[in-house]
């Protein structure tokens, strides 16, 4: 239920052993510490056929229902993954507001102070990370579409205003990148990390570059490669099946959204060398586009175990000296875009829900809760804070090719600014 990980809840008291009354001493006292784990959050919790444990005060934002005795013990043991194992079951249920309750508990454990940082073991090796995005994103092409928008862009969207639809905050998402990276016709940009292809396109498309392309996911790539063939794009966009460590050649531009999670720290310097050979030491720019933190803190244990294995979200700190650092490459803007993601998940899960019955029908039940709690836990550690979203604009340390203001940048001006001035208005 939270972003922490523990080896377990505190030893039952000694009354709790042996007989009727024992058994119900111990249920209580169970539910008890499971609430508390929980932090300062108005929970009822009860056990099927056993005690019934009202909030201490105020109206309930949830109930949780725990039905087995087994289930509770193994929440004793570790709750931070239990609660998902036994959710997915149907061990679990919960009734109210599933994103409601699970960001009042991110708060109420972010303000106990009880985060703590962990370090991941997962090997990103070539192979593994294959076998891990595979795991993840060739699901199938059809399950996504259910519920992702028309492009099938599993990334934050941005929206400039109340009420844009996701399909428009999509678009709008690939326009700010392509802004920030001033790409200009005829230039090429590496893409490190590409999805289905709705922004390698978007960037052919509308600003008239070339692009290439990098993916481990099978079915993401050949989708990209039917797409760009369909829109008559397969000179202006070439889709690799291959790691971002085989990424070769020089570009304007480097840009990679929402493959940061996935590199791991250990493996930061090989993505900076391989940046560093892309942009040089001329005139280039990039992006990185990533699920963060505040503080370091690896991703929450269940969706590392049950939906992206492997996965580590970078604070700023960790990012720039990993990545950026080592590489002479100097920071220009950063923004966060923590709520646009929230937003995004939420219209995200409102779809899924919609779906549900066709997920449940093709994958199973189980599944379908899996993704379900995943992507109310996903839009309730954005709300509470604990993710954040960043977008890093960089450049190598020594060019002077980057623009004179954020207004300049916003307009598309970029390049000329050489010995310490703007340029001259008829150059402009």
């Amino acid at each position: 239920m939270n972003s922490s990980s523990h080896s377990g809840l505190v030893t039952p008291p000694p009354e709790a052993a042996g007989g009727p009354r024992a058994a119900d001493l111990f249920d209580r006292w169970a539910l008890e510490a499971l609430r508390r784990h929980a932090g300062q959050v108005p929970l009822r919790v009860r056990l099927a056929n056993g005690p019934d444990l009202p909030p201490v005060s105020g109206p309930a934002v949830a109930t949780v229902t725990i039905n087995r005795r087994l289930t509770l013990l193994n929440l004793l043991r570790n709750p931070d993954v239990e609660f998902g194992e036994g959710f997915i079951a149907g061990d679990i249920e919960v009734e109210g507001d599933l994103v409601a309750l699970l960001e009042a508990v991110y708060r109420a454990q972010e303000a106990a102070g009880a985060l703590r940082p962990r370090h991941s073991s997962f090997s990103h090796s070539p192979k593994e990370s294959r076998a891990q995005v595979q795991r993840h994103y060739d699901v199938g092409n059809d399950f996504y579409r259910l519920w992702l928008d028309s492009q099938l862009v599993y990334t934050c969207a941005y929206f400039p205003s109340p009420g844009t639809t996701l399909e428009a905050a999509q678009v709008a998402k690939m326009d700010l990148v392509c802004r920030k990276l001033r790409l200009r016709p005829g230039e090429h940009v590496i893409e490190a990390g590409c999805g289905w292809g709705a922004l390698a396109l978007h960037m052919a498309r509308e600003y008239g570059v070339t692009v290439t392309a990098y993916n481990l996911s099978h079915e993401q790539i050949a989708y990209a490669q039917q797409r760009a063939a369909r829109e008559g794009l397969r000179d202006r966009v070439a889709f690799i099946e291959d790691d971002y460590r085989a990424i070769h050649g020089s570009a304007d531009a480097f840009v990679s959204v929402g493959m940061l999670e996935h590199v791991g720290p250990a493996d930061y310097p090989v993505l900076a060398a391989v940046i560093r050979r892309v942009l040089g030491d001329g005139r280039g720019r990039g992006l990185l586009h990533f699920i963060g933190r505040s503080r370091p803190n690896p991703l929450h244990p269940w969706i590392t175990k049950r939906i992206f294995p492997g996965a580590y979200p970078p604070t700023l700190v960790e990012a720039v000296g990993g990545v950026l650092e080592p590489a002479n490459l100097t920071v220009l803007d950063v923004e966060n875009l923590r709520l646009h993601y929230a937003e995004t998940l939420d219209q995200w899960r409102r779809r899924f829900l919609a779906a549900a019955e066709d997920v449940r029908r093709v994958f199973g039940a189980p599944f379908e809760r899996a993704w379900r709690l995943y992507l109310s836990g996903s839009q309730a550690a954005f709300m509470a804070g604990s993710l954040q979203l960043f977008q890093v604009v960089f450049a190598p340390a020594s060019s002077n090719a980057i623009p004179w203001t954020r207004e300049t940048a916003d307009d598309d001006v970029m390049g000329g600014f050489g010995g310490g001035g703007p340029r001259s208005d008829d150059q402009l």
